[in-house]
């Protein structure tokens, strides 16, 4: 079906969703550009493929078509793609493996997903987002993730009660702290761990940190104050990896 006006009722609906509260409460999310698709697609989450009138891309999904001006009306960048996907929310279960990263409070959709994209490359098995981390179905966190979002779990958890619940399953919950903390580089091997990284301004919660077995930090130089959160978290990522 070819969709030609924005005053039509699934367009409306489609733009809905790039607003948090409309893609919590219909269970899904749109992408757009053939990478972000095609990712979606492999990884059975698109729901239905939605082109530009006139385009190709021959996937095994419900198509329709749009024309430019409907394009232009649900796009949230300056130049849109001519290919969108119209995916499902995935519900995860609690089996979150053996290699946890846990985000509290992370604001920038950039920096999430930088640290979804590191998530993937040094193969930890499961995200726990704080309620007040940025919508991992935000547009700006999926563009950034290159697709790396559909490759593994993400959920929202109240980091009080589940902290808590990962030490009686015998994880070892590190946090990140420059001061009594471990040189990353000094940290034993151990199977079952969560890594805490924290809010790009105050870093991890004080309260959360009590929780904490043991501390980590990067050795940088003395001239340089601080990393980014998703430099810093891919560093200890790829180093616990090793």
């Amino acid at each position: 079906m070819l969709y030609t006006s924005i005053d039509n009722k699934k367009i409306k609906d489609l733009k809905k969703l790039n607003v948090k509260k409309y893609r919590d409460k219909m269970g899904l999310f749109l992408v757009e550009g053939r990478h972000l698709v095609l990712e979606a697609y492999k990884t059975g989450h698109l729901k239905e493929l939605l082109l530009e009138k006139d385009q190709l891309f021959p996937l095994s999904v419900t198509t329709n078509y749009l024309t430019n001006n409907v394009i232009h009306y649900i796009t949230e960048v300056e130049s849109p793609s001519t290919v969108f996907g119209l995916c499902e929310k995935p519900n995860y279960n609690e089996n979150y493996g053996n290699r946890i990263v846990i985000l509290d409070g992370i604001q920038d959709p950039g920096n999430l997903g930088t640290i979804i994209r590191s998530a993937v490359a040094f193969h930890a098995d499961t995200i726990i987002v704080s309620k007040d981390t940025v919508d991992a179905y935000n547009s700006k966190v999926i563009r950034s993730s290159q697709g790396m979002i559909f490759h593994i779990p993400i959920i929202v958890e109240d980091l009080y009660e589940v902290i808590p619940n990962l030490q009686e399953q015998h994880y070892k919950i590190f946090g990140t702290k420059v001061t009594h903390g471990k040189n990353i580089k000094a940290v034993e091997n151990c199977e079952k761990f969560a890594i805490i990284m924290g809010n790009e301004g105050q870093g991890v919660e004080e309260a959360i940190l009590d929780l904490c077995d043991e501390y980590l930090y990067i050795e940088i130089d003395d001239r340089c104050e601080s990393l980014n959160v998703g430099v810093a978290t891919s560093i200890i990522l790829y180093e616990l990896s090793k």
